[in-house]
């Protein structure tokens, strides 16, 4: 019987989240591009220009009332002409709901700042900036919060190289900190092939596997 009462709860749930998609697609005219249930979770693709009516309604339906936002952030898809979707969380005390926004945009393109409706986006799509290097208009202090003022690139681009551009040290004879582009540099080794650390000459476990 509890079986029967979660699979029921949950079809309850998706129903709400169907309804919720549906009325904000009618409320907010051609801002919807698309509307996908996912993991128990709703997801709003949006129209870039039209960002922050979305968001607004959202927050402002007095049925719904998203006024809690989660976070802002980015994923990459650099194959892509408008590689980043930014994607940004909401959740309603009022609903106990949770819901997802995202939009799509390029590397000069910006996104409207979320800061003038939730106060809490301002850290958000400052860190979004700095590790994506996603633009936010509007926003009251876009800067690096994470990595140095200095900093050459953004590390969450899928093209960021996993040593980085720049590597810091502390020079003795300088007396301070100095930034210098990344050397791969390898000393030479002599291999002991008949160290078991170099090459060991029975089948660790696990490695009886590789060969099925």
């Amino acid at each position: 019987m509890t079986a029967e009462l979660e699979a029921h709860a949950a079809l309850e749930a998706l129903a709400v989240l169907e309804a919720l998609g549906a009325k904000v697609s009618a409320a907010v005219a051609d801002a919807v591009e698309e509307t996908k249930l996912a993991f128990g979770e709703l997801t709003l693709t949006v129209k870039r220009d039209r960002w922050l009516d979305v968001a607004a309604f959202l927050r402002d339906d007095a049925d719904l009332l998203f006024v809690n936002i989660v976070d802002v952030t980015a994923a990459d898809y650099p194959e892509r002409a408008e590689r980043f979707d930014v994607v940004a969380h909401f959740t309603s005390p009022k609903r106990n709901l949770r819901v997802r926004i995202k939009t799509r945009t390029d590397e000069d393109t910006p996104v409207a700042s979320l800061t003038g409706l939730y106060r809490g986006a301002d850290w958000y799509e400052r860190e979004t900036y700095d590790l994506f290097g996603v633009i936010f208009s509007g926003h009251p202090d876009l800067r690096r919060i994470m990595t140095d003022y200095g900093f050459d690139g953004h590390p969450l681009r899928k093209d960021f190289p996993m040593a980085g551009f720049v590597e810091v040290r502390y020079d003795d004879e300088q007396k301070r900190v100095v930034h210098e582009p990344v050397r791969l540099a390898q000393e030479y080794r002599q291999f002991d092939f008949l160290s078991p650390w170099e090459a060991a000459q029975y089948v660790l476990p696990g490695d009886e596997k590789a060969s099925k």
